[in-house]
């Protein structure tokens, strides 16, 4: 039995023809994940297939209801890109069999329907030889006399059952590796044979850092004890016939055994190239089509603008208003397409930062003055501390920095409640810049402070906004660009204080030096 839940009728009847020509047979389709709920608590599926965005009740909350009835059922998740990490928090905490980002590849979702039942297949029958085994005991304390035949007997079904997975485990698609908390290597398939182009002769005499490369960053030295799953992501591995590179993903999972003493890890290795290629074109398609759109924003801001000095004579009030309205929207849509642009650069490497020596205060002093009028609207005490030294230079890229300072301001005063209070304050610590926006809004929960500066993050669980979710975001690529770090402290009810570390930015003051010299 296989069970759909997405809240779009389109994706459902889509669904039920593309499972209809495959030839599954016993299928039920949701709009509804309450509905699915209520059917399911009488009804067991080999498969739980649901969307993520949902009404009433998004897809990670559905399934963890779901796993509550039926915790070895298969269970894929429908995800967009931007609710990848989402996808991901559900594998760690729901224990979803799979995640599938839209729009699929129908192959690939067939292929991972029929994975799926065979897996729900596997273990319901793994739970049903478990169960045979206790009557087994039982049977084995009742008849003693018979105790050689019926260990023979169970013994058989053991040897077959570990036959069974020990094909599942030869034949699968995804390498398969178990290391001790050292990292080192134990046992492999032959998938991953192929990945690395070495024998498991070759592989168990190294360590699992010696094939696994991160693209970025650090190798993790050992597994720490305590966590009981980790993920690598943006890893890759060399193959050394070929030299090809194969970007992959990591699942590692402890093996859990009686002698605590012992750590050992079973991690499964998934070759993400399509993965990737998807994302580099998607990503190349979105950075053409907004670099095309900038042209006629800007003719027809320009043209309005035109309008709006009076070149052609003047207009009615109305008229006004309505062409003040398009140019505004056309500006803010103009922003859109210029962040959605920087976004592509900064993760593709192509955005240089153009770092000059500047007057910091000035810069500070300048972003202050333009936002002054929007915090005096809402009644807002606005004040700016600069506590360096008057003429103190930092080299930088003036004109990133400028879009951080507005970016962090222009939320605190969109967020503070009328009557409220916002400090900006300016320190200098040896050869840093520290730069704090301090409110007395209504705070941010814990919980969402981690997700603020990702990508297309709106707003918290509490509150929703409106925009598009690449400020915060963009502010991070900027100053970690810079080498610099952003962070957020904050509490309910009591404000927020959003800060930027430079550091090494100062430039020295070379007529002091002579004077102190």
């Amino acid at each position: 039995m296989i069970v759909v839940v997405d809240d779009e009728q389109v994706v459902t009847s889509a669904l039920k023809v593309l499972f209809k020509i495959e030839g599954f047979e016993n299928t039920y389709y949701f709009n509804n994940p309450v509905e699915a709920l209520d059917f399911l608590k009488t009804n067991e599926p080999d498969v739980i297939l649901s969307d993520v965005k949902m009404p009433e009740m998004n897809g990670v909350e559905f399934l963890t209801e779901a796993k509550k009835l039926y915790p070895n059922v298969s269970k894929i998740l429908l995800t967009g890109y931007a609710d990848k990490e989402n996808a991901i928090q559900a594998i760690n905490d729901v224990g979803i069999y799979k995640y599938l980002e839209k729009p699929w590849d129908n192959d690939d979702l067939v292929i991972t329907i029929k994975n799926g039942i065979e897996r729900s297949n596997l273990i319901k029958n793994l739970n049903e030889k478990i169960s045979e085994l206790e009557v087994a005991k039982k049977e084995l304390e009742k008849y003693s006399h018979n105790l050689e035949d019926l260990v023979k007997e169970k013994t058989s079904d053991i040897l077959e059952l570990n036959s069974k997975m020990s094909n599942i485990i030869n034949f699968c698609a995804d390498g398969i590796i178990i290391i001790n908390s050292k990292g080192e290597i134990e046992q492999v398939n032959p998938a991953c044979e192929n990945l690395t182009g070495l024998s498991s002769i070759h592989l168990e005499k190294m360590k699992f850092k010696d094939i696994a490369t991160p693209q970025k960053g650090e190798m993790f030295r050992e597994l720490e004890a305590d966590k009981a799953e980790i993920i690598l992501r943006d890893y890759f591995i060399t193959n050394t016939l070929s030299g090809k590179e194969t970007p992959v993903e990591i699942s590692l999972a402890r093996i859990e055994s009686d002698d605590d003493t012992v750590q050992k890890y079973v991690g499964v290795i998934r070759d993400v190239s399509v993965q990737k290629e998807t994302e580099r074109l998607r990503d190349d398609f979105i950075a053409t089509l907004t670099h095309d759109m900038r042209t006629p924003l800007l003719a027809a801001i320009q043209t309005l603008k035109f309008f709006l000095d009076g070149e052609l004579g003047t207009f009615s009030e109305k008229a006004t208003m309505l062409l003040s309205t398009l140019k505004t929207n056309n500006e803010n849509l103009l922003g859109l397409v210029n962040s959605l642009l920087d976004v592509y650069r900064y993760e593709s490497g192509k955005l240089e930062l153009v770092k000059t020596d500047f007057d910091f205060k000035n810069l500070c002093e300048q972003c202050y003055d333009e936002l002054k009028s929007l915090a005096e609207k809402k009644n807002l005490e606005f004040i700016l501390e600069y506590t360096p030294q008057e003429d103190l230079k930092i080299n930088a890229d003036r004109g990133q920095l400028r879009r951080v300072i507005t970016n962090l301001c222009g939320n605190a005063i969109n967020y503070t409640n009328i009557g409220g209070k916002i400090v900006v304050n300016v320190k200098e610590e040896d050869n840093d810049v520290v730069f704090s926006v301090i409110d007395n809004g209504n705070g941010i929960p814990k919980e969402d402070i981690p997700h603020l500066f990702k990508r297309f993050s709106q707003g918290t669980s509490k509150k929703r906004s409106t925009g598009t979710g690449l400020g915060l975001y963009l502010s991070r690529q900027i100053i970690e660009a810079h080498g610099g770090k952003i962070w957020l402290e904050s509490k309910l009810n009591k404000g927020s204080e959003f800060s930027f570390l430079l550091t090494n930015v100062v430039v020295p003051n070379k007529e002091k030096e002579l004077i102190n010299g």
